[in-house]
C-alpha cells in the first residue's frame, strides 16, 4: 500500500520532455551536476540506454531541483524531487539531501535494486575512479568521513542533552543530565564546518544515514 502511494504521488510530479539531445558532461559543472546511466535490455540484442541528468546547482534550493531522464539520449521526463521514473523492467528512483544525490537507483519489479553509475566525467564518477583505482586511500577518506560525523554528532547530543534535562517537567521525571563535555564556540564551529566537507564526500558515493548525514545538513 505504502509503495503503491509513492508510485502514485512520484507519478504526479512527472512532466513529459521535449526531446531535446542530452548535452556532454563539462567539467566547469562539476559542483553543480549529476548524470548517471544505466542500460537495460530491450528484449533480444537490444539495449536502452537510460541517462539522468540532475542540475543541482550546488543544491542552493531543492524545492527548485529538477531531474531530467533521457532515453537513448532523447529528453523523455522531467520531475521533481524526490523522483520515481518507470522504466523497463522497474523505475529509477532519485533522491537528494543537503550536500548532493543520495539515491539514484534502479529498482526492478521484483524488489532487486542497483545503482546507477556515475558519467566518469562528473564529480560522483571521479570519486568512484578514486575507489577503483586506490581502494586503501578511498576506504580511509570514507571512513575519516564517517569519524567526522560521528563525533560530531555526539558531542552536540551530550551538549544539547544538559540543557533540554533542565526542563522542569524533564528534570522532575528524569533528574537533571550533566554533559561531561563542554566545548568551547569556537570548536563547536569547527566541527560543524569539518561536517560539511564529511557529508559531501558520503553524497558523492550515495552514502546516506539519517541520523548522520541529516544532523549535518
Amino acid at each position: 500500500m505504502i509503495d503503491g502511494w509513492r508510485r502514485w504521488r512520484a507519478s504526479t510530479r512527472i512532466k513529459d520532455g521535449d526531446g531535446r539531445a542530452l548535452q556532454p558532461f563539462r567539467w566547469w559543472q562539476l559542483p553543480v551536476r549529476a548524470l548517471f546511466w544505466l542500460s537495460v535490455s530491450s528484449g533480444g540484442d537490444r539495449q536502452t540506454e537510460y541517462a539522468v541528468d540532475v542540475r543541482h546547482g550546488a543544491n542552493m534550493d531543492r524545492e527548485k531541483v529538477r531531474v531530467h531522464l533521457y532515453v537513448d539520449g532523447a529528453h523523455r521526463f522531467e520531475s521533481k524531487l524526490p523522483a520515481m521514473f518507470p522504466v523497463e523492467g522497474g523505475a529509477i528512483e532519485v533522491a537528494m539531501s543537503a550536500y548532493g544525490i543520495r539515491r539514484c537507483h534502479y529498482v526492478t519489479r521484483a524488489g532487486a535494486e542497483h545503482q546507477l553509475t556515475p558519467d566518469p566525467k562528473s564529480a560522483e564518477g571521479r570519486r568512484a575512479r578514486l575507489d577503483g583505482e586506490h581502494p586503501a586511500l578511498s576506504r580511509s577518506i570514507g571512513v575519516f568521513s564517517v569519524l567526522t560525523l560521528v563525533v560530531g554528532v555526539g558531542l552536540n547530543l551530550l551538549q544539547i542533552a544538559e540543557p533540554l534535562s533542565r526542563i522542569p517537567p524533564i528534570a522532575e521525571r528524569a533528574g537533571i543530565f550533566e554533559s561531561p563535555v563542554h566545548l568551547p564556540l569556537w570548536l563547536n564551529i569547527a566541527l560543524g564546518l569539518a561536517a560539511v566537507p564529511a557529508s559531501v564526500e558520503r553524497s558523492l558515493r550515495l552514502r546516506y544515514n539519517p541520523l548522520l548525514d541529516r544532523a549535518g545538513n
